[in-house]
């Protein structure tokens, strides 16, 4: 997700280039949500070398925004003298591309992917995702959402539990989303561990929320998020999907610096405490995300 400007800086450098975008089969359905990507290539490299991708024709660059061994051997399978990586090059993702520092200004890690970019000709003073949903998973997003209008997006998940905002807190949250006129709809993955935190919220709050756990894939996340007032949730994937789509992303931090991480482009309504994700209080969110909606 946070990759995806490097392709907006080739584009507005190189408008008639062509981009092709080397993906786990997992996260493809984004890259497909990108204007700026002209061809996706599922793949993802083991140790195995019948799992190394090949991929077809002759290219002037490569870019490794990885940084891991099975992002270096897509570039081994590369047809390109000019092969660049991120900086922060580990499990000898160095023995493939060469690696490009970031420039000093650059303290997010969107940025610094950009940079990359930049390190080949690519330019753009900001970033630009270019995320726009497709109009199937549109029609089936407004099919499973009904009439729900308007909504904010919760995601209680993280791949980390410490990393998740307590389910009694979201429940709250729900109950004063009521309070402002605002419907409550929980996404997340189709996990048992997801579903399981989706039981505990709804338990928490007096105001019932929509649910969809486990009920919508990538491309249906990124239409969801584009129909939605505003989001809420921890450092993790869908926050950042949100901020790309172009909607208020509030997210919630403690064990990671919302400076490097943050939805980007939007640190103003990051909540942040070093100490707990407990400590940052239902109010605090509320207001915050009260503001972002009526300012959006």
């Amino acid at each position: 997700m946070c990759s995806l400007p490097a392709a907006g800086a080739l584009k507005k450098a190189f408008k008639e280039c062509h981009v092709t975008w080397v993906v786990d089969p997992r996260f493809s359905g984004i890259a497909k949500c990108c204007e700026f990507i002209d061809d996706v290539i599922e793949a993802r490299p083991s140790l195995n070398p019948k799992t190394w991708p090949k991929v077809p024709g002759k290219f002037t660059a490569a870019l490794d925004l990885q940084g891991l061994l099975k992002s270096a051997l897509v570039l081994k399978g590369v047809q390109c003298k000019t092969k660049v990586g991120y900086h922060w090059q580990r499990e000898g993702a160095w023995l493939f591309s060469e690696r490009v520092l970031p420039d000093p200004t650059s303290i997010h890690i969107v940025d610094q992917y950009v940079d990359v970019a930049r390190s080949v000709g690519g330019s753009g003073d900001v970033a630009e995702f270019g995320l726009r949903p497709n109009p199937a998973s549109l029609d089936s997003v407004r099919e499973k959402i009904g009439d729900l209008r308007p909504f904010v997006v919760l995601n209680g998940g993280a791949g980390w539990a410490s990393k998740r905002w307590p389910a009694a807190s979201f429940g709250k949250l729900i109950d004063r989303l009521a309070e402002m006129g605002l419907e409550s709809l929980l996404i997340g993955g189709p996990s048992e561990a997801d579903r399981a935190v989706g039981r505990e919220i709804e338990s928490s709050a007096k105001s019932k929320p929509h649910n969809l756990i486990g009920q919508t894939n990538i491309e249906e996340l990124v239409a969801l998020l584009s129909l939605a007032r505003a989001h809420v949730g921890g450092d993790t994937g869908s926050t950042h999907m949100a901020a790309a789509v172009g909607i208020p992303a509030i997210g919630l931090y403690s064990i990671t610096k919302p400076i490097r991480s943050c939805p980007y482009g939007q640190i103003e309504r990051c909540l942040y405490n070093p100490m707990s994700l407990r400590s940052i209080d239902v109010d605090s969110v509320a207001e915050t995300l009260e503001e972002a909606v009526n300012d959006h």
